[in-house]
């Protein structure tokens, strides 16, 4: 799912929004996440996941082409933790589909 199907999804549920103030609700969540994340916090939406920030420590790599070391500086990405609901909901849906007769 893109952004634009998200915003597709969010204007076609709410007949009361226009296309562009659900894009416009989709690009504030969006940034307010983001800012968050920037800032260092924690996002828990209960039931989907948990957002934080994870820190990798610098190590020493190589450099595939030349086989040199390389050395590589320590870096904060972010991280996604899907919670319980989201976990059973999408374990669920993929047994169904395992299930499901081949048609062919």
């Amino acid at each position: 799912m893109t952004r634009s199907d998200l915003v597709e999804e969010l204007a076609a549920r709410f007949g009361q929004l226009t296309h562009r103030d659900a894009e416009f609700a989709v690009k504030t969540l969006l940034d307010s996440m983001s800012d968050a994340l920037v800032r260092g916090n924690r996002i828990e939406i209960r039931g989907f996941g948990s957002f934080s920030i994870n820190r990798r420590p610098p190590r020493m790599g190589r450099n595939p082409r030349s086989g040199e070391s390389v050395a590589i500086p320590e870096k904060r990405v972010p991280h996604f933790k899907p919670g319980k609901a989201l976990r059973e909901a999408v374990d669920a849906r993929t047994e169904e589909l395992l299930t499901l007769p081949n048609s062919g």
